[in-house]
């Protein structure tokens, strides 16, 4: 199961980094109310990381699961 860990190191890289392509880069003050801009709709690439998100942490989930249950 050699393949399932470095299938799991890459997704886990590829979802750090989509992570950190979606911070504004108004930095640790936004997240305490700083910020006063609200963003109610996604568009455009913006959404497509969003999404992409989503989906690379289910993957990660469930090769996370397979490793764990194929040990």
């Amino acid at each position: 199961m050699f393949w399932l860990k470095i299938v799991q190191i890459v997704v886990a890289i590829l979802l750090i980094i989509v992570i950190l392509l979606q911070s504004k880069g108004s930095g640790l003050g936004s997240a305490f109310g700083g910020n006063s801009s609200v963003y109610l709709t996604k568009r455009g690439a913006e959404k497509k990381l969003f999404y992409t998100t989503i989906i690379l942490a289910t993957i990660f989930f469930l090769v996370s699961l397979a490793s764990v249950i194929l040990k």
